[in-house]
Order: C-alpha cells, then structure tokens, then sequence
C-alpha cells in the first residue's frame, strides 16, 4: 500500500517549507510525491488540478493520500465532499497532519446506506465553510489594503519594472558580475524585472540562481513483471543502482518493486522496457504489456 503525498501552494510566492516540516515530522514511509505547480489556486476544484488528477490515477485500493491540513487540498464545501466521494470509490484513506482535520477519520460511511455518516458531514461542510469565510476576508482585507495605497498616493500588484532611465546602469552592473538578486535589492524591483531588462545583452546567460535546481529523487511503483524484464536488461550504473536498491512489496500472487530514483532515470528505464509492448515480429504478452503501461502512466505524472 502506498503513500501519496500531495502538495500545493496558492501563488508563486509561497513555498512549500510549511507543509514538508509538517509532512517530514508525520514520518510517512516511502511517499510518492504529487506537487502542483506554484500558485494553483484553491477555487480551482481539486478533481480538475493536474497532479491531484495524476494522484487519484496512480492511486489503487488500500493506499493513503497524505496532506499537511486540509485546506492544501480544498477549501469549499462542496469540493470536499466530492473528494471525499470519489476517495471512498476508489477506497483510497486520507490522512490529515495538522490543523482542525487532522487525527479524525473523514471517510466513515454508514454500514447499511454507504453514505458519509451525518456527523462527519456537519463537521465537514462546517469547518470547511470556515475556510471559505478566511479566503473571502482575506480577499476583502486585500482589497481594502489596496484601496487605502491608492488613496495615499501609493500603488498596489507587482512592484514596477526598471525605469527607462536605470536600465543600462543594471546592464552594465550585471556584466560587470553584479548578481540579479542584488540588482533587485538595488533597484527595488523583482528579479524577473532584472531578467527582462538584461534579456537582450548578447552575452546574457542564466546565472547560478537562475539554473535549474538539481533533480530530487521520487519513488514510483514499478510492475514486477517491469523489474524483472530490466533485471535482465543492459542497464545503466544509476540505473542499475536505482533497480538494486528497490524495495519489494508484495500484492497477492505478484509484486511491485518500489524504486526510488530521479526522474530522468525512471524514464529511461521506462524507455529501456519498450520490447514489452512488442518487437522483432515477436507478439507481446498482455499482462507485460499491462504492466508497461502502467509504470508508464506512473512516469508520466513526473515533471518534465
């Protein structure tokens, strides 16, 4: 049975740091990790955002989606109890970590009728309301906070780009080794202002804050019937490694090995088991091919 643990900020000034502290401290062993990109709004429902769509796919009968507190995942009332609904098919549990949800058992149905058991329900829709009532004020208080800047002169939303004036000033600096971090402070303007206006330099090239941080390792069941069609393959040190350092989990008369590895490296095993779905004139064997498509719907919730 896994465990799948779902991530999701409201914009892309927020960070995650808050709810991998709350995760880290819960223990969970081996999470598969599905986090929405930066700044996925809470009005969007849940069953339309791609990696919680990517985590109800990836997910079968007796695993555990795992969240921080619930309103990472939902906030109205009637988004929850559609969660909750689509949950119970799939006979998938919640765990909740922190916050007014969390240690209480929101899946609990009625033993004859199925239905979410009425005092869960009012708990539910009521605590969730609360959370609608926090966005909403926040909106208002926002929009009051905006109304008042205006009114003295000020200005809200992004902070402005680099004046006309400054501009070959923070070209010249950032040639001369000045970083875009500094040359924000400096000017009191974003970082992607500074991007836009150092863009057309000839010479520009991403700096060391700007390069794409390194891969972390995800962990992702793969097929037994994968595992051993690679074992037997010409593989890769990494891959090789990834594939030794597996851990089997046995699921009735199979099993699935769970491999922890980064995501360049689970696609190019995925890439190393193609022949399952046939080749050289040989047929392929249903249950591989199964099995092929099922690590390659895994691989593919992955970030690019």
């Amino acid at each position: 049975m896994a465990n799948l643990v779902y991530k999701r900020v409201s914009t892309d000034q927020q960070s995650t740091a808050r709810q991998n502290l709350v995760l880290a401290e819960a223990g969970i062993e081996d999470p598969v990790v599905f986090e929405e990109d930066p700044g996925t709004s809470s009005r969007r429902h849940p069953l339309q955002r791609p990696k919680f769509g990517a985590l109800l796919t990836y997910a079968r009968p007796g695993d555990t989606v795992h969240i921080s507190e619930m309103f990472r995942l939902v906030r109205g009332t009637g988004h929850i109890l559609d969660v909750l609904d689509v949950l119970h098919r799939d006979q998938v549990a919640l765990c909740i970590h922190d916050g007014a949800f969390s240690a209480k058992d929101l899946t609990v149905r009625h033993p004859r009728t199925g239905e979410l058991l009425s005092t869960v329900k009012f708990m539910v829709q009521t605590l969730a309301a609360a959370g609608e009532l926090q966005r909403d004020l926040q909106r208002e208080l926002t929009y009051d906070g905006v109304r008042a800047a205006e009114a003295k002169g000020g200005k809200g939303g992004r902070r402005p780009a680099v004046p006309a004036g400054k501009t070959a000033d923070v070209r010249t600096a950032y040639l001369e080794g000045r970083s875009i971090a500094a040359l924000a402070r400096d000017h009191r303007v974003s970082r992607g202002a500074i991007r836009t206006a150092v863009a057309v330099l000839p010479d520009h090239t991403a700096t060391k804050e700007d390069a794409p941080a390194p891969e972390s390792p995800v962990t992702l069941d793969m097929p037994g019937k994968v595992a051993d069609f690679l074992r037997a393959a010409v593989l890769e040190p990494a891959e090789r490694a990834a594939l030794d350092q597996g851990a089997t989990v046995r699921r009735g008369q199979g099993y699935t090995l769970r491999v922890s590895a980064v995501p360049a490296v689970h696609r190019q095993l995925l890439a190393r088991c193609q022949p399952l779905y046939g080749s050289q004139g040989l047929p392929a064997v249903p249950a591989q091919r199964k099995a092929r498509r099922e690590y390659g719907n895994r691989v593919s919730t992955l970030t690019p």
